[in-house]
């Protein structure tokens, strides 16, 4: 065995230490144990050489054949092969002789514990599981925590997790809690350097392990454990009716052999945790799924279809498991389940009598059943005062049914994974808009008001346009306008102008005139009070839709990225997943070739997850198999960002948001086209605007035209986009739509860099989501503080004090400081100019949050204005921050002991927070 073949092996001494792997040592290791046996005249014996030199031969055979990739082994392993091979030789004395050495330097190690003063950690016992008593095993503690430092030594100490874990531990104490005890020591430690959080989820992965396999296996051990257990759990989740039999059909063997077991060193300890507590399949409570099983059980189940279905499920699962690219949430629910009810995204529009309300009600429930969120277009509910032509009596609005539709999703929780999640629509032209703007208000009649559920305005651009002119508006009851629902740009001016017109002459039962700015500070004000309603666009959304064709868009979805038509016979869906951009930046570029076949891998599953669906309701099916939508989005904006060394606020990290996206959405228009050449386009392709040759950023001449004006954005490509229009024109699509950015606040958690396009929220601070809370610490920013010399004792607690701010901490040069700005440090402006730039490129929409510090009036008025005239489909979360809550005194105190949580400090009572990030309670960040 040549020392060249053996070079990317390390051996792991008993203290942790990570030292050259050196076959030469098992050599003298077996010498001695002969030379102790035959005496010390054997030593010369060239047979004894031989015999020394072919038993090493076969140690390191056997190591390398165990871990074929390199790594650390550690050195109880290299012992434990000598053992074996010395006994398989047939030399019981030699193999004899090494025992007792073994045995005796670890009573040697003991005595050396003790003298240390370490002699009480023996008297120390754990609790099994079936309640008997044994030792606290140090060692294999200590072997624990040193392995789980492995490849980050220079940012961490074992020896200091260790400690603090046994000063932890009691007598008699559970052997689970051992296991949660050196978990939390190391988790406690994050904020001192980041590459503590991989170590706390390597801990935890050892205690999962424990608890999917029945023991305790090394890192070391799992490739080859992976490949022999995998057949047995798929087998078992079938035999639990977990999982679909057909499963069982792929060739186990293979995909087992497939598995990667150094992708489980890629998690941070939110990511894993998340996936232990939310994703992981179960039998009674037990887990039975490590990560890359359940990777691959994921890969698994969306290519049941596929002719080439176990090539195809490897091919799925490397972009899963090296976190290029991951489903949405429902997909990884339950992706090869009885329940595959994949998709994540249900649009509805509601009829006008009780019949057709209280169907669209239960829908909700049933669509939310399987982790479906919802968004409810009730435009088309006759608004309170209107005649009620059956009973002869007057209508009570659209409020009421709003307050069953909150409580029903409050009532289906998703499976118990989470809760039920749903958005209300409603047209700027309704007459119970103002009812409408209230309903998340905390004063006022609670039977009007709809606590639990989200509302977005769904606003013409006609309104728009009036309150850039300072412009009158109407208000009217859809039961006596009901055109206006389904018209958009020129068409809905002309005919909304009819109704005003009919309205001042006394023509309409229910009709309002106000001014339109007025109303307009209105939605401002309860947007900044209560978070509520969104602002979204109907005309961007319907004029650049390619299904126009095919009806009206009428609303968005839960979180505003979704733009689908709906109607009394069609129910939208959409099926999400994300491109991580992290993962997609080499050597101080965008990596277009990596990217290109992620996406291409990335749009088979998406379009996979139509046909295998579930649907809880026929109007679904029937929407989702003719269009086939479905809806890539990205995630780790910020985090390529800092990859590539720009600010979020500078025209470089704007000029990205376009370059990335274009790169993204080209790949994604062809791939759809060479789904089309392969399995047919979709069926309501003929008369879309691919059909036409007109791409999504050709659509922006449409949206221009309609306008007249009102709309100024970038219109720059860089790409051959004439070749794709070709062979669009050749081939068609299989997808009606193919680009949404969604937050994927979960999933970005997951594999551990920022969600979707948002900025940092804070440099440090502790992230609550329903796995309870995390420290999460800016990696890069603490990379380039130690690169500065800057990263101590003191910088962290500045850091604490001031919240994660920069701003306020002297000695950080203003460098650094401007590309690690804020969320709130940012003018919002930036935030639109690069979603503007971004929605040039998308079929659908992006999950767009506004941040401001110290909000008022003027401030929102001009950033939403201007979200519109960039031509921006819709908007998503407003979260504010008091100019003043960021000053604080420059004494110190108590408050330096705990990182601050993630909502910002206590604001005075007109500058109000409306939704803190990835806040358990709401559904939408989930």
């Amino acid at each position: 065995m040549s020392v060249a073949s053996t070079a990317s092996y390390q051996c792991i001494r008993r203290n942790g230490d990570v030292v050259p792997f050196a076959p030469d040592k098992i050599s003298v290791a077996l010498s001695k144990a002969f030379l102790a046996v035959l005496g010390s005249e054997a030593g010369g014996s060239s047979r004894l050489r031989d015999e020394v030199e072919h038993l090493t031969a076969t140690v390191v055979a056997a190591l390398i054949r165990r871990r074929p990739e390199g790594g650390p082994i550690h050195i109880e392993d290299i012992q434990d092969q000598v053992e074996l091979a010395l006994m398989r030789a047939g030399e019981q004395e030699v193999a004899r002789a090494y025992v007792l050495y073994r045995e005796r330097r670890a009573a040697e190690r003991r005595a050396a514990r003790e003298a240390l003063g370490l002699a009480a950690a023996p008297t120390l016992h754990v609790t099994r599981a079936d309640g008997s008593r044994a030792p606290l095993d140090l060692d294999r503690m200590a072997t624990l925590v040193h392995t789980a430092c492995i490849g980050l030594e220079a940012d961490t100490d074992p020896a200091a997790i260790l400690g603090d874990t046994l000063k932890n531990l009691y007598d008699g104490v559970s052997e689970a809690e051992v296991g949660r005890a050196v978990v939390m020591c190391a988790r406690q430690m994050i904020e001192r350097d980041p590459a503590y959080d991989k170590v706390t989820a390597r801990l935890l992965l050892d205690s999962i392990r424990g608890e999917v396999l029945g023991r305790h296996v090394a890192q070391t051990d799992m490739a080859a454990l992976y490949a022999d257990a995998f057949p047995g759990a798929i087998q078992r989740g079938i035999q639990a009716e977990l999982l679909d039999p057909r499963l069982g059909e792929f060739d186990l063997a293979r995909l087992g052999q497939a598995l990667n077991a150094d992708a489980d060193l890629q998690f941070g300890y939110l990511g894993l945790q998340t996936l232990y507590d939310r994703y992981f399949l179960h039998i009674e409570g037990r887990r039975i799924e490590l990560p890359q099983t359940f990777f691959m059980r994921v890969a698994m189940g969306l290519a049941l279809n596929e002719a080439e279905r176990n090539d195809r499920a490897i091919e799925f699962y490397r972009v899963l498991s090296s976190f290029d690219f991951m489903s949405s949430t429902p997909t990884l629910f339950n992706a090869g389940t009885l329940h595959s009810q994949l998709s994540s995204c249900y649009l509805t529009t509601l009829g006008d009598d009780l019949t057709e309300i209280f169907d669209g009600i239960k829908e909700n429930a049933l669509l939310s059943k399987y982790a479906g969120g919802l968004g409810n277009d009730w435009t088309p509910v006759r608004s309170l005062g209107s005649h009620i032509k059956g009973t002869n009596g007057k209508s009570q609005g659209v409020v009421p049914f709003l307050k069953v539709a909150n409580d029903t999703a409050v009532a289906v929780n998703q499976g118990g994974k989470r809760k039920g999640a749903v958005c209300a629509y409603l047209e700027t032209w309704h007459a119970d808009i103002e009812e409408f703007l209230e309903l998340r208000k905390n004063t006022g009649d609670d039977r009007r008001r709809t606590h639990d559920m989200n509302t977005a305005n769904w606003v013409p651009d006609l309104f728009m346009q009036r309150v850039m002119e300072d412009g009158p508006w109407s208000l009217f009851s859809p039961s006596e306008t009901p055109d206006l629902h389904d018209l958009t740009g020129k068409a809905f001016a002309r005919r909304y102008a009819e109704y005003e017109a009919m309205g001042e002459r006394g023509e309409l039962r229910v009709y309002k005139r106000l001014r339109a700015l007025d109303l307009w500070r209105k939605m401002l004000t309860m947007l900044f009070e209560t978070g509520h309603p969104w602002l979204t666009f109907k005309d961007p959304c319907n004029l650049r839709s390619p299904q126009q064709h095919m009806g009206v868009v009428h609303s968005s979805n839960l979180c505003t990225e979704i733009t689908l038509n709906t109607s009394d016979s069609e129910i939208a869906v959409c099926n999400l997943g994300s491109v991580n951009l992290a993962n997609h930046i080499r050597n101080g570029q965008l990596d277009d070739a990596k990217l290109a076949g992620t996406v291409r891998t990335a749009m088979r599953m998406l379009d996979n997850v139509i046909d295998l669906n579930f649907y809880p309701v026929e109007k679904a099916r029937n929407a989702n198999m003719r269009h086939r939508p479905v809806g890539m989005g990205l995630m780790g904006f910020q985090d390529a960002l800092h990859a590539l060394g720009l600010a979020y606020g500078s025209d470089a990290a704007v000029e990205f948001a376009d370059r990335s996206m274009e790169s993204i959405a080209y790949h994604a228009y062809w791939a759809s086209t060479s789904l089309a050449e392969e399995r047919g386009t979709y069926q309501t392709y003929d008369g879309s605007l691919w059909s036409r040759g007109i791409l999504p950023h050709d659509s922006l001449d449409l949206l221009a035209e309609s306008r007249g004006g009102w709309l100024e954005v970038d219109r720059s490509t860089t790409l051959d986009w004439d070749r794709l229009r070709a062979r669009i024109k050749q081939f068609g699509m299989r997808n009606s739509n193919c680009l949404a950015i969604a937050p994927t606040a979960t999933i970005a958690n997951i594999i551990g860099v920022s969600a979707s396009i948002e900025p940092t929220y804070k440099n440090l601070f502790v992230k609550s989501n329903l796995s309870g809370e995390f420290t999460v610490v800016n990696e890069y920013l603490v990379r380039d503080l130690k690169r500065l010399g800057l990263w101590d004792k003191v910088m962290l607690a500045d850091l604490k004090y001031f919240d994660g701010d920069l701003g306020p901490i002297e000695r950080i040069p203003a460098e650094v400081k401007a590309l690690y700005a804020t969320a709130f440090d940012l003018d919002p402006s930036w935030l639109v100019e690069a979603a503007s730039r971004r929605q040039k490129w998308i079929d659908q929409a992006q999950s767009l949050n506004l941040y401001m510090a110290g909000a008022s009036g003027k401030k929102l008025d001009t950033l939403y204005k201007h979200a519109w005239v960039r031509g921006l489909k819709t908007t998503y979360y407003l979260r504010t921050l008091a100019a003043t809550s960021a000053e604080k005194s420059t004494g110190r105190g108590g408050e330096l002991n705990a990182v601050p949580v993630a909502a910002p400090p206590a604001v005075p009572a007109t500058d109000m927070k409306f939704c803190s990030i990835d806040n358990p309670d709401c559904e939408s960040c989930q």
